[in-house]
């Protein structure tokens, strides 16, 4: 499994309190960047831009693969465009929500 992969992996532990579903099959993980001195940045969004969660789920988000010991710096790279949108969410998220 890539250093990705396993990133990836582990998000799915960070969960949308409102939504209960995680950051990874929400859609809200738009990237991954790794140097090779395993410095990590997480390109992400949330649902909306004013999220009253927004410092709790990018604190977490950075919290979770800080504490991978394959990683060293971790950077959380906040954006809004483009925008998220239910169609970003993985089948298992929609899933959760009782989408198709």
């Amino acid at each position: 499994m890539s250093l990705e992969e396993k990133i990836l992996e582990e998000l799915k532990s960070v969960y949308d309190p409102e939504l209960n579903i995680n950051v990874v099959d929400l859609g809200l993980i738009y990237g991954v960047g790794i140097t090779d001195e395993a410095d990590i940045t997480i390109t992400m969004t949330l649902t909306t831009p004013g999220c009253p969660l927004h410092d709790s789920i990018t604190r977490g988000v950075r919290y979770c693969v800080e504490g991978m010991e394959e990683t060293r710096n971790v950077e959380v790279n906040l954006v809004w465009e483009p925008a998220w949108s239910p169609d970003k969410m993985s089948v298992a998220g929609k899933s959760l929500l009782g989408m198709r």
